[in-house]
């Protein structure tokens, strides 16, 4: 729960304390185990003044979405600054792999709105539409041809995935740097064969 500043709070604030405790309650239970209630309760605010600031829970968590992927647009203007070309490349995809080594919240949320694109049209609009955004925002970054910022997604997809599996990504900082999409595909292919190889047989 937001602890009490003794001041009072405007709205847009209110909303703000909302969205922050419905990011952390929607990466840890997604869209149908989370209740409004317990992000009110993290938030510090009664349930009813919550649906003053949002008037659903799908709004909620359509604005948790995009607060995910404007964090990575962010993230990526910062780090880019004047750099362009592989140098650009270079400085997102290590500023991203360490996104996500330092916040799983981001993580899961981020997996949260792709699981629950499969079923809602609404979710899935949003979320295809905040993808775009973030796609467009690479290429005016970097400058990269459609061919190059395919391999620089797909080698986004495969550190999510290798982070949701707890694999070290200290690697994938720097295996961009040299033909990164194949470099580090083929150590997360290493990876996933030494789990085969290790795994104990059930009884």
């Amino acid at each position: 729960m937001t602890p009490a500043t003794g001041l009072r709070r405007s709205a847009e604030e209110r909303r703000e304390d909302v969205l922050q405790a419905a990011l952390l309650e929607f990466a840890m239970g997604g869209p149908e185990r989370t209740s409004t209630s317990d992000i009110a309760e993290r938030a510090g605010i009664s349930q009813p003044y919550l649906y003053r600031l949002y008037p659903t829970k799908q709004a909620l968590f359509l604005a948790a979405i995009e607060r995910t992927f404007e964090k990575v647009c962010a993230l990526f203007e910062q780090c880019v600054g004047d750099k362009t070309g592989q140098e650009a490349r270079e400085a997102m995809a290590l500023a991203y792999s360490e996104l996500l080594s330092s916040d799983r919240t981001f993580l899961k949320l981020q997996m949260q709105a792709y699981a629950a694109s499969t079923d809602d049209e609404e979710v899935r609009k949003v979320t295809m539409r905040c993808y775009a955004r973030l796609w467009d925002e690479v290429v005016t970054l970097t400058g990269m041809t459609t061919e190059e910022t395919r391999e620089f997604f797909a080698f986004g997809m495969l550190c999510n995935v290798a982070a949701a599996f707890g694999l070290d990504l200290v690697e994938a900082k720097t295996a961009d740097k040299a033909n990164g999409t194949n470099t580090y595909a083929e150590l997360f292919a290493q990876r996933l064969l030494g789990a085969l190889v290790t795994e104990t047989p059930t009884a």
